[in-house]
Formats: structure tokens, C-alpha cells, sequence
């Protein structure tokens, strides 16, 4: 990317304002759009109901009986006085998954389409961490960036209309998870037993934008022991920074 544009405020309505950072998917973009969202979550304006993170842009939900109409001149004045950089660090969530089989029927096809063999698949999938951009799609739906190049496969000509939540899956240059059971064309090479999205927790999704994903292989019987261990309410997702140490 080049240097950094200056943000754009639009009004998306009677209650929200979008500010744009830039047109593409980048890191260097998406961090400018994070480090404001932080910011006005750290130094909130009054009125301010919901901040939603995109791509390229923060959505800004807000109250218009207890905003001013400077709103769209101060959100500027925030996001220009923010330096957005490409952050290396970070926490990392591990997702455990077990890999092909009826957990994943569309491995083969990935693999064939790669020219590669169903355990370099996993294996490449499972070999670096991926940068959550922003949720969607479904609820705690999060598209994350980063996959090897290799992997890149194009979606189902013809979506399921049903997809098993907790479905890893592949459409084009991005990886995700299915949060939930639904329709979807992505191709899947994988399942996590893990919950993606629970309205009962708080928060009620797993993933957010700007954190990092990082996906472990697990065999059968470590599959059933984790699903066991989420179906009694003991399972304690793994969190770890970038360089690998674990959370307190």
C-alpha cells in the first residue's frame, strides 16, 4: 500500500457513521481502522451504541438524541491524529480441529486442486497464524487473512444448505469458521468442536476482529475429549501472544 490515505466520513443512515480508511484489504489499512476503535473505546463520545469493524472501515452506531451534529467532525479529527501500522504482535487464539474425513469432505479436493497431498494441506493451514479483519457473514463469523497462497481454492459452484458449525473451510484466499449451522460455499477441510458463537457467554463470540488465530491438528481422541470438555462447560480456549507464551 502507499502512504496512508486520509479517512473518508460517510453517514450510513440516520444512526451510524462509517469512517474509511482506505479501499482494499490490508493490514496496514485494517490496523488504522482497530487503533480508532480502540481508541474511542478507551475515550468514548457520548452517544456512541456500537463500534463495527470492517476491512477497510469502523462503523459507528450512535444515539442522534444524545449526539451533536459535530460527530462526523470529530471522528476525523480522531482517525487523522492516529499513525495505523501493520502490528506483529497480538493475542493469538488456538483452535483445535480435526482435519478431513466427514469433518472436512472437501479436503480431497483442496489438495487436488494444490498439488499437494492431504497432510501438506493440513499441514500448510496449521503452519502459520492468521489475522482476524472483521466479522460477519453469520454471528461471530470472523474472515481471516493470511492463508498460504497455495491452498487458495475457489468456493462450491453450489453452496450447502447446510454447514455444520464449527466448519473450517476455504473460499478463494481466505479461511474461516462456520459459527454456527448454516448455508454456505466455502470449501471445508475441517471442524473445530470448539464454539464459535454462544449468546449465553459474554461476550457471546469467541473471535474478534483484530485478534489472531492459530490452528492445531488434533487426532480423534483429542478431538472427543475437547468436544467433551466444551459440552460440560470446562474447556478454556488457549491464548498465547506472537511469540508464543502462553496467557496468565
Amino acid at each position: 500500500m502507499d502512504g496512508p490515505t486520509k479517512p473518508r466520513v460517510l453517514f450510513a443512515g440516520d444512526r451510524c457513521v462509517v469512517v474509511e480508511f482506505g479501499t482494499a484489504i490490508d493490514r496496514a489499512v485494517n490496523a488504522r481502522v482497530q487503533q480508532l476503535r480502540r481508541d474511542l473505546e478507551a475515550r468514548p463520545l457520548g452517544g456512541i451504541t456500537e463500534l463495527v469493524p470492517t476491512y477497510r472501515s469502523l462503523a459507528v452506531y450512535f444515539d442522534p438524541r444524545r449526539v451533536g451534529e459535530g460527530l462526523p467532525e470529530l471522528l476525523a479529527s480522531r482517525a487523522a491524529s492516529l499513525e495505523g501500522s501493520a502490528e506483529t504482535g497480538g493475542r493469538c487464539v488456538v483452535i483445535p480441529v480435526g482435519y478431513g474425513g466427514e469433518r472436512g469432505p472437501d479436503l480431497p479436493e483442496v489438495a487436488r486442486h494444490a498439488g499437494l497431498s492431504e497432510s501438506e494441506v493440513v499441514s500448510r493451514h496449521t503452519g502459520r497464524d492468521y489475522y482476524c479483519y472483521m466479522l460477519g457473514f453469520t454471528p461471530g463469523f470472523a474472515y481471516l487473512g493470511g492463508m498460504d497462497e497455495t491452498l487458495a481454492t475457489p468456493r462450491l459452484a453450489n453452496p450447502r444448505t447446510k454447514i455444520p458449525a464449527g466448519s473450517v473451510g476455504i473460499a478463494g484466499a481466505q479461511t474461516g469458521i462456520y459459527p454456527i449451522d448454516s448455508p454456505g460455499g466455502w470449501r471445508l477441510i475441517g471442524r473445530t468442536p470448539l464454539r464459535l458463537f454462544d449468546p449465553d457467554r459474554t461476550p457471546p463470540t469467541l473471535l474478534d476482529a483484530g485478534l489472531w488465530v492459530r490452528f492445531v491438528a488434533v487426532d480423534e481422541g483429542e478431538y472427543a475429549a475437547v468436544t467433551d470438555q466444551v459440552r460440560r462447560g470446562a474447556y478454556v480456549p488457549e491464548v498465547r501472544d506472537r511469540e508464543g507464551n502462553h496467557e496468565a
